[in-house]
Order: C-alpha cells, then structure tokens, then sequence
C-alpha cells in the first residue's frame, strides 16, 4: 500500500514539473500541393499515338517528399524541413502534372502512365535535377527547378533529350510563396518542352 501511495505522489509530482515547464509540443506537419498548371496550347490533331509518361527519377534528398531548401544563395549547402512535405514524392507529383497537361493539350491518342513495353508508344522520362528554394541575398528567395526532359519514339529514337532550368523569385518568404514559385517555375519548363515536342511532331507528320 505505501509503495502504491509513492508513485501515486511521484506521479502527481511529475505532472506538475512537466505542466510548469512547459513541454514544447511536436509542430503539426503541414502538406503542400502544387498550384493548378497553366494549360498548354492545345495541339490542332494529335501528333503522335499513344504517349506514356513515366515516374520521374531523383537522387539522392530530391526523391524524399519533404521540401529542400538551401542555406546559401549558390545552393552548396541543402536542408530538409522536418515538418513541411509535397502531399506525394516530387517524382510522382511533376510525372501527373505532365500527365495532365499533354493530355489537355491533345498531343496523343492518349497519354497514360503505364504501358506494355512491347506496345509501340512515345515515352517521356525526367530526372529531378533541382527542386529548392535558396536566399537570393536580398532577404528573399528564389525558387529553382532543374530538369533533364527526354522524349523517345516508338522506336526508343530520342525525339527531345534536353535540360531545362527555370529560378524565380518567391513572392513572400513563407513556403506557400516558394510552392507556388515551383509551380510556375514549372509551367515555365513544360511549355519549352512541349514546344519542343510538338515540333518534333510536326515534323515527322510532314
């Protein structure tokens, strides 16, 4: 009984040290998802069959699903935040957002994520070369993302195999401003691909 009475007072002790120090609690994570893209400009006919656009891929910190940024404006130096994430990997995130705007778009019968390798399609890949924020030296950040894009025919012939880059300013320091600072840096990297793609289509329609 009197063993049961001392870690009843030791837990009532303990409760009231915790509660008058008062233990920090653990930050809420908090997801972000990009903003809606910029619709392309839709292609007259379809150029090409069926277009599959795969998972992108990522090494290292870029594949994880929290966002990266740096601590200098040369981006030498990287950092995940703990409690700030993408609502999926960035690998799959830019795939579906591919997805959706060359479909929009029309440039395909269809375009898909998935096929058989035997059946004969256009196959868009991309690696994630950067997906950061950095301080721009005046206070305030620059959002950056880095691309190498490749398109091949049905052939496994590279239709568009290039690096695309596109850095803009945040509009704010918070990381809302640098979700949607990716997000247009985004639009701003597919539209040159597209471009590019849909030349190469109209191309070999001629």
């Amino acid at each position: 009984m009197k063993s049961r009475w001392i870690a009843a007072t030791l837990a009532v002790l303990i409760g009231a040290v915790l509660a008058g120090c008062g233990v920090p609690t653990a930050p809420d994570f908090t997801y972000f998802r990009l903003p809606r893209p910029v619709p392309l400009e839709a292609a007259p006919a379809p150029l090409f069959g069926d277009v599959v656009v795969d998972a992108f891929a990522a090494d290292g910190i870029y594949g994880d699903q929290a966002l990266i940024y740096a601590i200098d404006p040369s981006a030498q130096q990287l950092r995940q935040y703990h409690y700030q994430l993408w609502t999926d990997p960035p690998t799959r995130v830019l795939q579906r957002r591919m997805i959706e705007l060359l479909r929009n778009a029309g440039i395909g019968s269809q375009v898909i994520d998935e096929l058989p390798a035997s059946h004969p399609a256009v196959r868009v890949s991309g690696v994630i070369l950067r997906f950061d924020r950095a301080p721009n030296g005046t206070g305030g950040f620059n959002a950056t993302v880095a691309l190498k894009l490749r398109a091949d025919d049905a052939d496994g012939l590279p239709l568009v195999d290039d690096y695309y880059r596109a850095e803009l300013p945040t509009a704010g320091n918070e990381i809302k401003a640098s979700v949607d600072a990716y997000g247009a840096a985004l639009d701003k990297i597919y539209a040159e691909f597209y471009a590019d793609l849909r030349k190469k289509g109209e191309t070999h329609a001629r």
